[in-house]
C-alpha cells in the first residue's frame, strides 16, 4: 500500500522557519515527481513546489526565494524548508506523488496533511 506521511508542521511567528518532511513508499518514490501543496481555509488547494527524480524544481511565485524543496532518493524522503514565513503561508500542507514517466502508470497520491500556522 502506497503511503505518504508528512511531519514537521507547527506554529511559528512571522519571519520564522519550519521544515516539513514527507516519507514516501519506495515502490513509487523513484518514478515520481514529488510535490508540496497547501490549502488555506476557504481556499482551493494550490501548488507550492515540485521536484522530479533528477532534482529539477518548480516553485509557486509566492514562495520563490523563501522555500526550498529537496529530496533524498536513498531515504525516499522529500523536504520543504520554509524560511521567512508570512501569515499568508498558514495552511494545511500536503505531500503529493505523481508519475514522472509515462511507463510508470497513472497515480496521484496524497498525504494526510500537516498544519502550518504563522502568527503575525
Amino acid at each position: 500500500q502506497v503511503q505518504l506521511v508528512e511531519s514537521g508542521g507547527g506554529s511559528v511567528q512571522a519571519g520564522g522557519s519550519l521544515r516539513l518532511s514527507c516519507a514516501a513508499s519506495a515502490t513509487i518514490f523513484s518514478v515520481s515527481i514529488m510535490g508540496w501543496y497547501r490549502q488555506a481555509p476557504g481556499k482551493q488547494r494550490e501548488l507550492v513546489a515540485t521536484i522530479n527524480s533528477g532534482g529539477t524544481t518548480n516553485y509557486a511565485d509566492s514562495v520563490k526565494g523563501r522555500f526550498t524543496i529537496s529530496r533524498d532518493n536513498a531515504k525516499n524522503m522529500v523536504y520543504l524548508q520554509m524560511n521567512s514565513l508570512k501569515a499568508e503561508d498558514t495552511a494545511i500542507y500536503y505531500c503529493n506523488a505523481r508519475p514522472q514517466y509515462l511507463w510508470a502508470g497513472s497515480f496521484n497520491y496524497w498525504g494526510q496533511g500537516t498544519q502550518v500556522t504563522v502568527s503575525s
